[in-house]
């Protein structure tokens, strides 16, 4: 459970990193959105979620009061570029600091892709420190009908509302 709350912040921090004053992404369009999430070198299949979004709810993400709000952050600044988007962070969950690269390209409308790098301190002894990851993420459609916008469907059916992950922040691990 641990872990995937983990890949959950993870992924939802990479999608989204919250608004600075150099520029801020493109909101996504509402309804169903497909994710994989694929960390070079890792020897297992990709991550694959799904995540239910509207307008309201990605601009919550990218605000403030998302999971990754600016008191766990003491960087967090998005450029637009000639094909996209330049994310550079430097935040700090659970004693844990991450210095992270994202580029975000695509239309957000049917797709968009993220290349993620990360270094991190604080690990412990014998985990990475540094990290490489792709998410590729596909408009499917509205929204299914037992879902409702924030809603996260994780590998193995487990469901969370990104909303949800506000209560984890306070959380030591």
């Amino acid at each position: 459970m641990r872990l995937l709350r983990s890949i959950a912040t993870a992924a939802i921090a990479a999608m989204l990193p919250h608004a600075a004053s150099a520029g801020e992404l493109p909101i996504r369009k509402a309804g169903l959105w497909e994710i994989k999430m694929t960390v070079a070198g890792v020897q297992t299949p990709p991550t694959m979620m799904q995540h239910c979004t509207d307008a309201s709810t990605d601009k919550e993400m990218a605000s403030g009061v998302g999971p990754m709000s600016a008191d766990m952050c003491s960087r967090n600044e998005i450029e637009k570029t000639a094909t996209g988007y330049v994310s550079n962070s430097v935040c700090t969950i659970a004693g844990k600091t991450s210095t992270t690269r994202a580029e975000f390209t695509g239309d957000f409308n049917s797709t968009y892709t993220v290349k993620v790098s990360s270094q991190s301190t604080g690990a412990p002894a014998g985990a990475p420190r540094d990290s490489i990851m792709a998410i590729d993420a596909k408009w499917m459609g509205a929204c299914k009908s037992d879902q409702k916008a924030g809603d996260i469907v994780m590998p193995g059916g487990m469901k969370m509302n990104i909303k949800d992950l506000q209560a984890l922040r306070g959380q030591k691990k």
